[in-house]
C-alpha cells in the first residue's frame, strides 16, 4: 500500500510540474519565484516590473523579472562603448493552402497497390521574429523597443 501510496504522490507531483512548464510566464509569477531579486530593486522599477513594464537605467535583473529570459543575448559596440542587446521573440502563424494529388503505385509488402489520389488543405507554420529588445550599457537599460 505504501508503494502504491508514493507512486501517486510521485505521479501527483510529475503533473503539477508538467502544467506548471506550460503555463505562460508572467511578472507575478517571476516575481513570486524569485522574491530576492525583486526585493533589491528601487519602489520605483517594483511598480515597473510588477506591470512588465522597463525604462532606461533598470537593471538585468529587472527587465528579467519584467519580461522573462531573453530568447537570444549579442554583444556589441556601440558608440564607442561596450553594449549588449537581449532580444525577445514571438511566432506569427504564417496559412498556406496545398494542393497535390497523382497516381502512384507500388508494392507494400505482399500487397501490390495503385491509384489516383489527391486533396487540397491549409497548412500552418509559425514563424518567428523580434518582438522587443532591449540594449544594456554598463549593465543597465539604455535603449529599448518593442512591438505593439
Amino acid at each position: 500500500m505504501k508503494s502504491l501510496l508514493s507512486l501517486s504522490t510521485v505521479l501527483a507531483g510529475a503533473a503539477a510540474l508538467l502544467m506548471s512548464s506550460c503555463a505562460p510566464s508572467t511578472p507575478e509569477s517571476r516575481i513570486y519565484q524569485n522574491p530576492h531579486l525583486y526585493g533589491r530593486l528601487s519602489k520605483k522599477d517594483q511598480d515597473l516590473v510588477s506591470r512588465g513594464e522597463i525604462a532606461n537605467g533598470m537593471s538585468k535583473d529587472a527587465v528579467i523579472l519584467a519580461w522573462g529570459n531573453p530568447a537570444d543575448k549579442v554583444d556589441g559596440f556601440r558608440d564607442g562603448r561596450r553594449m549588449e542587446r537581449w532580444d525577445y521573440t514571438g511566432t506569427k502563424p504564417v496559412v498556406t493552402n496545398n494542393v497535390f494529388g497523382g497516381y502512384r503505385s507500388g508494392y507494400y509488402g505482399p500487397y501490390r497497390y495503385s491509384g489516383f489520389g489527391g486533396g487540397f488543405g491549409p497548412e500552418i507554420t509559425y514563424v518567428p521574429y523580434r518582438k522587443s529588445s532591449v540594449w544594456f550599457v554598463n549593465d543597465k537599460v539604455n535603449e529599448w523597443e518593442r512591438q505593439r
